[in-house]
Formats: structure tokens, sequence, C-alpha cells
């Protein structure tokens, strides 16, 4: 038997001793895998939490049995803290996988997952729908869901001066001077201590202060003279070296009530946090009673602490002391406008104004002339309106509901006026500012491109629709017609000039260093676009500049007449010599006074003998391989072949292979070195590639082919010769429909004659490839073939029995 199923059997078999089992197995399990990971908790996996989980589960112990034995054992709160969220965390992740449960995350809860119960939100009232919504969550209630934050007492201060001490405290006392010695006591279960010669000294309920005023005296008594007193060279220093455990008990509306250890320096909100806090469905945060000795010595409200950092509540607890969480008696929700919404709870004789303190205030956009309250009555609920008057009066009741509604997004004194003037934007309708003349002055008048022939006022009807109002703006401010006055939410346009017509633009192309469509600016010539397109490029002809314009006057009797054609001499620095009208042109205009107008279109010709260089790339075979520049256009293949120095002794021109545009141009290229004038003989072109291979010894065989592969090329062979060699044909290979690729690119198929397939020849180098069949889906199968031949039989047989009759 395994040694885990040993101990599970002592643990069905043996209750007396399954506790102290239990423990012992779950503080060894965490111990082990702590040392392998060096950490505590931080380190741990979540198989191995999953495994710690499960065996404090199968143990039976609660969680604060497991708790209090983890601690026992040098755990620290912290330590607890966080693996009881990531206990929390695997739990809540394995419940979403199983899907058995839709997870309720602001309350805590599970609910089930049943469909059936369900309705659509569309059709249940407002307060329904309100709950399908994310839950608020109680206001304090987080505080305890925070791993970081366990309020573990720091054991490296000082001893506080009031401390108690009490049963298993270890106290040192160190002598110095004439006298040297140094003692360390523990606190026995009768409170004494015991110092070496000297009687007992009972120590238990003094403080630490009070208990070194003790020892002391009793150490001068025997045998230290004068140890303490000033000017006898003897002093005792007397300190708390290692504290005590004590036991407080937690009851009432707590996560995990129970009974817990702590560290005697250990406060109230440590062991709060050790229990998870109030229960957030039923317990109060701010009616929690600490008791010693059946009596409340200190009521902590948690709001001061949370809101206000106040922790003069936070007492040190002492043994056996008692914390009791009381049902929350008024709690009521606040959503909407303010700054932290959530679940509040009131005590007596506290208002709406200190419910909205905990909520944090009004939001910046907060509606505050009215709070809409939903309460419950006896029967139902009842809506009730809160004027901001009554909020410092007003007494929250249980189960209350308040919603802080937004402000309309309006203005109430608003105009607005846009377009050609100085200021646009928005500006207050005032005294002072009434009139659409007076709009315009707040905004610094009109600018030059105004169009003040019209001006458009959208102003709001009292049915919320909009009203187009226009006006002659030039009149109204010069005082020939009377202003007009505005309303709120009024908006006024000024139009300008440029709103009424296309983008005004010239464009200049051809032989410039940057063509461009630019902006149109006033008084400008056509060698002023020329310097701002950079200048003339290197194969411009200044003598042929072409200007092209729009007729945009009258046309009619000139219909056959589209454009303006100017032409203009100007030479490299810049200067027109000479202007020429082609047609429609002004006569006797100054070359030099011509001005571009908008939409112009200015070209720049290029010289008719200026190209730049162009290259072809020849290499392989060849004596000086390279790119050679292309000197003349009537050059071809065959003339830079012999630039390059014509072709090495293996070279193999079968096989060469031209390419244009990175497309290989089929052709016999062997033809041009016999014949200049054959047709393969390209002209070049820029870009234009040569390659000439050496011979290959290989043929290629691809496709429909029992073995595709590279055969060594045999002058004597055919093309059925290398299919053999491959295997021969698949079952699904198209005979008639094989081909070869030639070493240059070139292609040549099987033809066809009567019942004869004349092949292609195969040269050295070649492809030869055989396509497969096309899958035939509608084909139909050997057994189907079979079935249907049977069943026509069986057919034939039954007409010849019928017909003999």
């Amino acid at each position: 038997m395994r040694t885990t199923d040993k101990l599970s059997y002592l643990l069905t078999r043996l209750p007396s001793l399954k506790v102290a089992l239990s423990v012992f197995f779950l503080i060894t399990a965490l111990q082990v895998v702590a040392q392998q990971t060096g950490s505590r908790v931080d380190q741990l996996n979540d198989e191995q939490v999953q495994e710690f989980y499960n065996r404090a589960q199968a143990s039976g112990l609660s969680e604060a049995q497991v708790e209090q034995a983890a601690m026992s054992q040098g755990y620290t709160l912290t330590d607890i803290a966080k693996m009881r969220k990531r206990i929390a965390d695997i739990r809540s992740q394995s419940g979403n996988r199983r899907g058995q449960t839709v997870s309720d995350t602001s309350r805590g809860r599970t609910l089930p997952n049943d469909l059936s119960r369900r309705y659509p939100t569309d059709s249940l009232p407002y307060d329904k729908r309100l709950d399908t919504t994310k839950r608020l969550k109680v206001f304090g209630a987080s505080l305890f869901e925070n791993a970081n934050l366990s309020f573990e007492p720091n054991l490296r201060i000082a001893t506080p001066r009031n401390y108690i001490v009490g049963p298993d405290d270890e106290i040192t006392i160190d002598v110095s001077g004439a006298s040297s010695d140094n003692f360390k006591l523990r606190v026995s279960p009768e409170g004494s201590v015991k110092v070496p010669n000297i009687e007992p000294i009972f120590v238990s309920g003094l403080t630490i202060e009070q208990a070194e005023q003790r020892i002391i005296a009793r150490l001068r008594r025997g045998g230290y003279q004068g140890l303490g007193v000033p000017g006898s060279g003897v002093t005792a220093n007397v300190a708390l070296t290692n504290i005590r455990s004590i036991r407080v008990t937690l009851v009432g509306e707590v996560v995990r009530p129970g009974t817990y250890t702590i560290s005697s320096l250990g406060s109230a909100f440590n062991a709060l946090y050790l229990a998870g806090g109030p229960n957030p469905e039923t317990g109060s945060f701010r009616k929690i009673s600490i008791i010693r000795g059946n009596r409340v010595v200190r009521t902590i409200d948690l709001y001061d602490f949370i809101l206000r950092a106040d922790q003069r509540d936070n007492i040190r607890l002492q043994d056996q002391d008692v914390i009791r969480v009381a049902d929350y008696q008024t709690r009521v929700e606040i959503t909407g406008e303010v700054r932290r919404p959530a679940i509040f709870e009131v005590l007596p004789g506290e208002t709406f104004k200190n419910l909205l303190a905990f909520a944090g205030g009004f939001g910046d956009d907060a509606y505050r002339a009215s709070i809409t309250l939903r309460r419950n009555t006896s029967r139902e609920r009842r809506i009730v309106t809160i004027s901001e008057n009554q909020i410092d009066a007003f007494v929250p009741q249980r189960g209350d509901k308040y919603s802080v509604g937004k402000i309309l997004e309006r203005y109430e004194n608003r105009v607005q006026v846009a377009g050609a003037v100085m200021r646009p934007g928005d500006y207050a309708l005032e005294p002072g500012l009434e009139t659409v003349r007076q709009l315009i002055n707040r905004a610094e008048g009109l600018s030059k491109d105004a169009f003040t022939n019209r001006a458009i006022i959208i102003r709001e009807r009292p049915d919320r629709d909009s009203e187009n109002l226009s006006f002659d703006l030039g009149k109204v401010m010069r005082g020939e017609v009377a202003d007009i006055p505005l309303v709120a939410q009024d908006s006024l346009t000024v139009l300008s000039i440029r709103d009424l017509r296309e983008d005004y633009y010239i464009i200049v192309e051809g032989a410039v260093n940057r063509p461009d469509t630019v902006k149109f600016v006033s008084n400008m010539s056509v060698a002023d676009l020329i310097a701002s397109a950079g200048g003339f490029s290197e194969g411009a002809t200044p003598n042929r500049i072409e200007v092209a314009r729009r007729i945009r006057q009258d046309s009619a009797g000139v219909r056959n007449m589209t454009l303006e054609m100017y032409q203009f001499a100007i030479d490299r620095n810049l200067q027109i010599s000479s202007l020429d009208t082609q047609s429609g042109g002004t006569k006797n205009m100054p070359a030099t006074a011509f001005r571009l107008q908008p939409f112009d279109i200015v070209y720049v010709r290029t010289s008719p003998n200026y190209e730049t260089q162009r290259q072809v790339y020849v290499w392989g075979e060849i004596m000086h391989p390279g790119n050679y520049a292309i000197a003349s256009r009537d050059e071809r293949i065959a003339d830079v072949i012999k630039r390059a120095g014509g072709l090495r002794p293996g070279a193999y021109m079968a096989g060469a292979q031209y390419k244009r545009v990175g497309q290989v141009v089929g052709g016999d290229l062997q033809r041009i070195m016999e014949s200049p004038d054959a047709e393969e003989n390209l002209l070049l072109s820029d870009g234009d590639t040569l390659f000439i291979p050496r011979q290959s010894e290989i043929v290629d065989i691809q496709g429909a082919v029992l073995n595709p592969s590279s055969i060594s090329y045999k002058s004597g062979y055919k093309f059925d010769d290398y299919i053999s060699e491959a295997g021969g044909f698949t079952d699904n290979a198209r005979h008639r429909k094989g081909y070869v690729i030639y070493p240059n690119g070139r292609k040549d198929r099987t033809r066809q004659f009567l019942f004869f397939n004349r092949r292609p020849y195969v040269e050295p180098g070649s492809t030869i490839v055989v396509p497969f069949k096309p899958l035939d889906t509608n084909r139909m199968s050997a057994a189907e073939r079979i079935g249907i031949l049977s069943l026509l039989t069986t057919v034939s047989i039954a007409l010849v029995n019928i017909l003999l009759r």
C-alpha cells in the first residue's frame, strides 16, 4: 500500500488522529513545495496551489484551522492572504471552464445557468432593466479583497511602551558597566520570569515600562548594587525580544467567523482582514464592536479609516478579545454623476449630505437641481424628487436608491459665429451682445475675404427644428438696414469668397526638377513658376514652353475654341525673350507682361535628341560580361554580343535566354550568330538581360511519369525514349498533351496526325512535361459500374422472357 493510501486509511479509521495528521500532512506538503521553489507562495504554480487546496478539502479542516496551523509553522499573514487569493482565483477559473454556473463578480455568488428563466431585456419594466446591469459594490468591501494589504504588524519596530506583558513573551536583560551580564527570560504561564539566584518576578499584566522598573528593582536587591542609579556606573537595559501569540474570536456577520491566533502586536484591522472582513451581504462596516471582559471597549467605524485614514479605532488586541460585526441597519444606493457610485451604510442621524460626502460629492457634469429617489413603501415603490435645498436635511431610509442625473448638452445663453471673422467661436448672449453687428464686433470684425452680400443664421425653433435665416451682411454692418437681434443657440456663418469658388491652382509639367501642382498666387510669371519648380532639368528645351489656359469668359460664337495657347522662349537664366500667341491670346502683349491665371498648365518640353543612358546586362559564357550602354536606337542583340568580345568556346546559344521586363522572350538566338538579319535579332531596350549558358547535359522529365527525374542527354534518344527512362506514363497521364520546354524558354507540344502522335524533338537542357488528367468527380467507381451492368443484364433477361411468351 502506498504512503498516501495508508494516510487516507488512517484518516478514515482513526477519527481521533484526523485533525493532527491532516495539519501535519498539509504543512509538510506546503513546506516541500516552498523548498523546491525558493518561496512560500509567490512562486507556486496553479497546479501546486490546486493540489494543496484539494488536500485541505479532503482533510476535513476548516479554513481557519488550516491558517492557524500554517501560522504556527512560521507562515506570515501575508503568505496566508496570498494563498487564500490564489485559491479563490483558481476556483473561479475552474468554475467558469465547467460552464455550470455564471459568475456574478459583483456579489461573489454564482447564478444557475438556466436560460429558460431569463427574459428579454427590452420587455422588462424600468427597474428590472436596472437589475440586469452590473450591480454596485458595497463600499468598503474591496478593502479586504486586496492581497497586498494585510495590516500585518511590523515586528522590527521598538516595543510600544504601553505593551502589556504576558505569558510566552521573551524579555532580554542586558547589564553593562562595572558589572556585565545578559539574561534571556521567558514569561511563564504563571506570569513571572526567573533570574538566576533571584526569586521569580511577576510581570504579567504590566506594561513593558512597569515590568522594566520591577525587574531592575529586584536585580538591585539581588546583588547588582547601584543598578540604574545615576553615577553608579552600572546600567541595565530591558527589552522585549520575542513576543507571544494571542487568540481572538470574530463572530457575527464576518466572512469567516472563528478563533484566530495572531501576534500580540496585532490590531483589530489585522484580525478583521484574516477573517475576510464584514460579510458584504449582511455585515455592518460601521458597527464593529471590540469586546474585552464582556464589555465593549471600542466600536469601529471603517468609514473613518477608508475616507479619512483615521486609525484611532484600530487598537491593539489582547488575548481572548472578541470582535463582533453587527448586521447593517440602513443601506442605500447612489448612482449616476457622483465620483464614487456604490452601496453605502448610513447611521441614524446622518443625512443625504453625509451620503453625498461618502460618494465623493457630485461629478463634474452632475445635474444638482434635483435628485431622483426610488423608495420602497409597504406595498410598492414610489418616486421622490430631492431639490438642491433639501440635501442638508433629507434623511435616507433603508433600501433607498438615489440617481444623480447629468446636465443637458445645451447652453442657455450661447451664440456662435463661424467663417470669415477674425475670432470665430462661442460667445455669451448678454447685455452688449444681443445683435448680429454686436456679435461681429465682439469677434473683432470681418476678415478681408468675407463675402458680405449674404450671411446665414441657423436658429433653433421652439419645436427643436432648425430654421435658416439669410440676409445682406454688408447692409447690416453699414447700418442701411435694421440690425438683427439674436436668440440663444443662434449660429451665424459668414461666408468667404473662397467658399464660393474652386480652389485656385497652377500646374507645371515636363522637364523641370520638381513638377507639381501649386497654389495660385497673383502676379506670377512663367519664369517665377519655373523657378519655384526647381528650374529646368538637364534635357529641357527652354524655347518651347507652352501655357494652356481655360476660356473663362462667355464663349458664345467661338465653340470651336476650347483653350488659349501661349508659347514662350526663355533662356537658361529664366529671361523671357519672346511670346507667341497661338490661339485666342491677347495681341501685342509684351512677353514680360504675361502673368499666369488660375488653372493654367505650363508645359516644359524635352529636347528631341536628349536621352538618359540606357543599358543592357550580358552575362554567362561571354568574354566580357557586364552592363553595356545602348549606343544607338538601331543596336541589336548581335551588336552587343560583338561589343562584349564574342562568345566563349563553351557557349551554348541554343539555350540562351533573352529577358525583357523580367519575362523570357522565346526565340532561337543561335540563328542571329549565323544570320544577323534574322528576326530573332531584336532591337535592344533599356533593362534587357541576355544570359548565355554552357551546354547542359541533362534532360528533366516531370509530370505524369512513374519516376520524375533528370536523365543525361543522349543524342539518339527521342521523346518516348526519355519517357521510358522515367518509368513510362502513369495511369492518369495525358499522353497526347506532352510538351518540351527548351533552354531558351521556347516550348513545343505534341501534334497529332490521324492516329499518330508527332512528338517534339529534345535538346540538351530541355524539360519534358507530361500533364495529368483532370480529376473527374462524376466518374463512377468499379462497384457502381458492376451494379449498373448487373441491373441491365437482369432487365434484358426479363424482356427476353416476356417476348418469348
